[in-house]
């Protein structure tokens, strides 16, 4: 090699070359990373493929902020998300983003640099197993020991990232493997996978589970469709459309599934759990089927899991047979791809559509719903002078009703679920780790995935400090991303915890001292920077910048003390919530599901004034 040109070790089939051709050969266009020393030789190679116009890289200020933008490019595209990181502190700082990526099944392939072969295991500089470190939390992942393995493997860890229930697969390349050369140099195609019998994910359904099912659907006076985000990533927008109106079922929705149906439509009733519409939880605590779809009964959606639709029957689909039954009993399961199960389920009930009636409760169970919206509908409070969360995040909703909107976690979250209506891929957030700092990385992954769309990203002051660096990446790309802070000065959801179960006692969770100013701060990066105050300011700017073609941050200080509601108390069953006034009937609904021992007056939390 030490007497070979530079032009000829440049044209040699390398490792990273076999990285880089296979990734191309796999459809990958963008890679989100930040290099280092185990990994150079692959951002060598990097270097002449974008010459090429054949991929981009994104650089981001951290290695966190790559693997979120990768993961929420996997989100609104349904592809795979790929990063690239160097070994060590690189490889470590990706490790909450593959959490992230494997609690909410999102197909991301990690690229991680290693320390040379020889050196493994003698506690190199920057050596740490992140191979070791990441078996819990990843679908797959390979230590990569030939140079000749690798287009094998990044192949293989396509199709096991995307089939069956997606998830992150992590390859750790030593520094010396990827600058090896490999001679008789063969890629490897997608299709050459498929014949390995390992890798397929196929569950074939009797007839006569289907027919089961369609019979259940038949006969329920009073059911309901539960989506979560299963139903996304199979893309069964149609399917569960055609369910809903068909049999004329009420939809819910869990903060994975948001966007799989018309959020707009009458059978709509928003999300169920502990933040959900009151009249979600109400009826899921009355229904008498429950029709899980790509769910897994999360405890923040079921609360009281034996309280969960207690008098109903369950109907669980789902593609993972590890979530049926692993929280809560089903009646009936269906195993398999979503889209294809309920694909079955509409051309049975085809077959023989003449004989189907529906039940006449059904219409009463409709009308009990709609009477439940009227009564508890999600409000949007307006202070005089002030500005309030949800009417910041309510007035967003609504002038950019296309746009894909980022979150990160906590109440602002919690807000935008109940008040934007967003269609299918519109809506990234963390939903099962719950990762702050999220949201602005994630926008960078949406807007590089659509140039040419609005993407919003709403975030909170203490979530917004775990990854403002990522403006710099804005900056450089001039991504036009419109960033809201909800700036109430605190860490919003921890403190209305603390206010609610731990007696007003507000341990570290105020953020005034030490906060920059958001506007100078994102200034300072070139980026465009305006202070709200009131809904006057908010509407003027909303109508002024509504087509600003470049980035831009809005600074939204809002009431402090604003508390998110409806509410289920860790515990409790979901028919008891705060933040809404019970009549007689809801108190009526609630006993039936407190238990036999529990006094009603004692089961019911504190109404706020």
């Amino acid at each position: 090699m030490l007497t070979m040109s530079k032009t000829k070790i440049k044209n040699a089939k390398t490792g990273a070359f076999a990285l880089l051709d296979t990734l191309i050969r796999n459809s990958t266009r963008h890679i989100f990373g930040y290099p280092g020393g185990a990994i150079l030789p692959i951002y060598d190679e990097l270097y002449f493929w974008e010459r090429q116009n054949l991929i981009n890289h994104i650089l981001t200020r951290h290695e966190q902020g790559a693997i979120h933008a990768a993961d929420s490019y996997a989100r609104v595209t349904g592809q795979v998300g790929v990063c690239f990181a160097t070994s060590g502190p690189g490889a470590t700082n990706l490790v909450t983003g593959i959490a992230n990526a494997q609690m909410d099944s999102v197909p991301l392939l990690i690229i991680t640099g290693q320390v040379n072969s020889n050196f493994i295991g003698t506690d190199a500089f920057q050596e740490t197993d992140i191979f070791g470190i990441t078996l819990p939390i990843v679908k797959q992942s390979y230590k990569i020991k030939n140079p000749k393995e690798i287009c094998q493997v990044v192949s293989e860890a396509f199709y096991i990232a995307q089939n069956g229930r997606p998830g992150p697969i992590l390859i750790d390349i030593p520094k010396d493997i990827g600058a090896q050369e490999i001679f008789k140099y063969r890629p490897v195609q997608q299709k050459e996978i498929l014949k390995f019998q390992g890798y397929r994910f196929q569950y074939k359904l009797k007839r006569q589970t289907i027919v089961s099912a369609i019979s259940l659907l038949r006969k329920a006076e009073r059911p309901i469709l539960y989506i979560g985000g299963g139903a996304l990533i199979s893309n069964s927008y149609n399917e569960i459309f055609e369910l809903a109106k068909i049999f004329l079922i009420p939809v819910t929705t869990t903060l994975m599934g948001k966007g799989i149906f018309d959020e707009r439509d009458i059978l709509s009733i928003g999300m169920l759990g502990m933040h959900g519409s009151a009249y979600a939880n109400f009826a899921v605590s009355e229904c008498d089927l429950l029709i899980a779809i790509g769910a897994r009964f999360d405890d923040r959606v079921t609360g009281k899991l034996d309280s969960f639709a207690c008098l109903a029957k369950i109907i669980h689909i789902d593609i993972d047979p590890a979530e049926i039954g692993k929280n809560k009993i089903a009646d009936l399961a269906l195993i398999g791809d979503v889209k294809k199960i309920c694909q079955q389920l509409l051309i049975t009930h085809k077959w023989d559509w003449e004989k189907y009636n529906l039940p006449t409760k059904r219409i009463n169970w409709l009308e009990c719903i709609a009477q439940w919206i009227k009564t508890y509908p999600l409000i949007t409070p307006k202070v005089p002078n002030k500005l309030s969360p949800q009417y910041v995040i309510s007035s967003l909703g609504k002038k950019y009703s296309t746009a894909i909107f980022t979150t990160d976690v906590g109440q602002h979250q919690m807000w935008s679920a109940q008040f934007i209506k967003c269609g299918p891929r519109r809506w990234s957030t963390s939903a099962g780790l719950g990762t702050m700092g999220y949201g602005l990385p994630a926008a960078i992954g949406a807007q590089i995935a659509f140039p040419n769309e609005y993407v919003v990203c709403i975030t909170g002051d203490s979530s917004f400090q775990m990854c403002l660096q990522e403006l710099g990446t804005i900056a450089q790309h001039n991504l036009p991303i419109r960033i809201f802070v909800i700036n109430n000065q605190w860490q919003g959801m921890v403190r209305q915890w603390q206010e609610s179960f731990y007696g007003d006692r507000y341990s570290h969770s105020n953020m005034s001292n030490g906060q920059p100013k958001f506007t100078t701060l994102s200034n300072s990066y070139g980026i465009k920077g305006i202070n709200i105050e009131n809904e006057n300011q908010l509407n003027e700017a909303l109508t002024n910048y509504k087509n600003y073609p470049f980035p831009i941050l809005f600074d939204c200080l809002v009431v402090e003390n604003e508390n998110c509601y409806p509410m289920v108390s860790p515990g409790a069953t979901n028919a008891a919530m705060t933040g809404i006034k019970y009549k007689h009937d809801e108190l009526e609904l609630l006993k039936r599901h407190s238990g036999k021992n529990d006094d009603i007056d004692t089961f019911l939390p504190k109404i706020p004034n």
